[in-house]
């Protein structure tokens, strides 16, 4: 019996978050942990904590799981494992290990279901050159796979989101749209094409964007998932004390989902990252509504967002295209920190 794992869920991948504003209320009132080998922890909302081992080893600790984002349960799989992995890549490190976090409706669904999406995280980690190396599994009314996982990084090249400096041009790895996309499928409004494109972009390790980052010396990065490009800008802008100026009309967007953000076909999650942060950004009277709604959508697995020094941006996007990230471009730069923190133009 085939199953639509889409259609068990209403929302869906990095959709599903809690909003930016609930969490930092939730967040605000922890203690601070204080111990000089947790080079990253959570006070900057950064991609993931790093803690030192030794002079030459620090640890990359991360995770993230959610209800399904696709049809298929291998390729629900596959791109859960993509979105957990990518958190150390955005850090700039490589990839050891996972554990899988699984809950799974086992009176639903079937377990050739289970098995399906374990058989993807799995690949996808392989693919990573890392392993999985055990995890925990509960029965739980609605569907949600993830992973924990361990990267490694020299202490003296962590890349994190404090490292965006004013006169930087900054790059995006992948296109945005994912969200709005899987939304048109759950409506039957896109094409089977754009659906796979949108499938394939979600499926991409940024392994190779964290390569090519440690190549050019990059100081500053964050991955885009469930706050938006918006969203996470934003943390990145608050993080470095500057301000980030947006190109709406440079990013680049997945087949199909300008149109339908003209037609109205946007999950709520848009209107969520836009509210959080409407009262720290500035809008230009000539951007594109439908451009900037999509820079609200909540991406799952999305690209990577890099602050690079102008006289390398160019041949920094070169070497993301060459490595297989085709619409790799610059859509923005870092300025001076200003009354507003983000700028959309």
């Amino acid at each position: 019996m085939s199953i639509d794992l889409l259609a068990t869920v209403e929302n869906g991948g990095c959709s599903a978050k809690i909003s930016a504003k609930e969490l930092n209320e939730a967040l605000k009132d922890l203690p601070k942990i204080t111990d000089k080998r947790l080079l990253v922890d959570i006070q900057t909302h950064d991609d993931a904590g790093v803690y030192k081992l030794s002079e030459d080893i620090a640890l990359i600790h991360t995770t993230d799981f959610f209800p399904p984002v696709c049809s298929d349960p291998y390729e629900f799989g596959q791109i859960a494992a993509a979105n957990s992995l990518s958190d150390v890549y955005a850090m700039g490190g490589e990839a050891v290990s996972a554990l899988n976090l699984v809950m799974f409706p086992s009176k639903k669904l079937p377990l050739n279901v289970l098995k399906d999406i374990l058989r993807g995280g799995h690949d996808k980690v392989i693919q990573a050159q890392a392993v999985i190396a055990g995890g925990h599994t509960i029965d739980d009314d609605t569907l949600k796979y993830g992973l924990a996982v361990t990267g490694i990084v020299a202490p003296d090249k962590i890349i994190t989101n404090t490292g965006a400096r004013p006169g930087d041009m900054l790059v995006l790895t992948k296109p945005l749209g994912t969200g709005i996309i899987i939304s048109g499928k759950k409506l039957n409004k896109v094409s089977h094409e754009q659906y796979r494109a949108a499938i394939d972009t979600m499926k991409q390790l940024n392994a190779q964007g964290a390569r090519i980052m440690q190549e050019f010396n990059i100081k500053g990065t964050t991955d885009i998932t469930g706050f938006g490009l918006l969203g996470h800008a934003f943390k990145m802008a608050r993080a470095s004390n500057v301000t980030i100026e947006i190109y709406s009309d440079d990013i680049p967007f997945l087949p199909g989902a300008y149109e339908l953000a003209d037609n109205g076909c946007l999950p709520c999650s848009v209107f969520k990252n836009r509210q959080d942060i409407e009262q720290d950004i500035f809008i230009s009277e000539a951007a594109d509504f439908n451009k900037i709604m999509i820079t609200a959508d909540a991406q799952t697995s999305g690209g990577l967002f890099i602050s690079v020094a102008p006289a390398n941006a160019n041949e920094l996007v070169l070497a993301c295209r060459g490595a297989g990230y085709n619409q790799a471009r610059i859509v923005g730069r870092v300025l001076k920190q200003e009354e507003k923190i983000l700028i959309v133009k």
